[in-house]
């Protein structure tokens, strides 16, 4: 297996005290996933409003909402993991694999280890 160098890494741990199953993980995500919509429309003024924020904090809103959905799609790969006993570190491989095929990642060999 190859390994890549890695240039931005965002690395998210397990919630304590929490037992969340495929389907209400999912839901969750698309919870998150709407609000950060909601954060990108609203805030830059696509739905009609007069936005009464600072470039900064809009962008600041957003990132927050992203982060909520990362860290709940992280959260799935652990219900993954666990409960249907899937190899993410393979998966993950798998993708990266794919976007180098499409052309999304292209590897010059000194980014090859």
């Amino acid at each position: 297996m190859k390994e890549y160098t890695v240039f931005k890494q965002i690395s998210l741990p397990k919630l304590n005290n929490l037992q969340p199953g495929l389907e209400s993980t999912c839901l969750k995500l698309m919870e998150e996933a709407g609000e950060l919509a909601q954060a990108i429309g609203k805030f830059r003024g696509l739905n009609g409003e007069k936005v009464e924020l600072e470039d900064h904090e809009v962008v600041d809103m957003i990132s927050k909402e992203l982060l909520d959905v990362a860290q709940v799609a992280v959260s799935m790969m652990f219900v993954l993991e666990e409960e249907y006993h899937i190899n993410i570190k393979e998966k993950v491989e798998e993708h990266v694999q794919k976007l180098i095929r499409k052309g999304y990642i292209k590897l010059e060999n000194s980014e090859i280890k």
